[in-house]
């Protein structure tokens, strides 16, 4: 999940040319969906040495998209796994039947100093927010663009993040089932 690209006028990665930039480092079977940073991809790497892998060639591709298009966007890469992970642990499963407006925040890491008070302040009475293992979810009943909550999650948690709504969280599941060939 790269943070940030085709968002405005800024930031420009056209996903063809992402596609064909990580093919050119080794990755495999290679697809994203939608134009905003979501890519779904084989590796190489073992089941017990995934994690580690995953954030080494996060690194790898933030510096790969700076060389190559002049800006480096923060890369989370998750395993399969971890995304399954993600979406089995969501706290409000009532709300994936509206999901535009249930939110996973992929984490850099887990917060150790999280301002819940801030959290609780920022978020409206509708709204609910779970800290679970490295994601934060957030459930904005009202919709994601008027969440005052949304768009400081991840300065009051202060560790990096970035986020997918719950219809593009399926979607990744999905190809990355396809890619694996499950």
């Amino acid at each position: 999940m790269l943070r940030g690209v085709n968002v405005g006028a800024n930031r420009r990665l056209p996903m063809a040319e992402l596609r064909t930039d990580l093919e050119s480092i080794g990755l495999e079977d290679v697809a994203t969906y939608i134009q905003s940073g979501n890519v779904v991809f084989r590796t190489d790497a073992g089941e017990d040495e995934a994690d580690e892998h995953a954030a080494q060639l996060g690194e790898r591709i933030a510096g790969m998209v700076a060389d190559r298009h002049g800006f480096e966007p923060n890369v989370m890469v998750l395993t399969a796994d971890s995304l399954r992970a993600a979406a089995e642990a969501n706290p409000f499963p009532e709300a994936e039947a509206e999901p535009k407006k249930l939110h996973l925040y992929f984490l850099a890491e887990q917060p150790a100093d999280a301002d819940y008070e801030a959290l609780r302040d920022a978020a409206t009475p509708s709204e609910r927010f779970h800290l679970g293992n490295r994601v934060f979810y957030l459930h904005t009943p009202d919709g994601y663009g008027r969440s005052r909550l949304a768009t400081r999650a991840e300065r009051m948690l202060g560790v990096a993040a970035t986020a997918r709504n719950w219809r593009t969280i399926v979607r990744l599941m999905e190809m990355a089932e396809a890619a694996a060939g499950d």
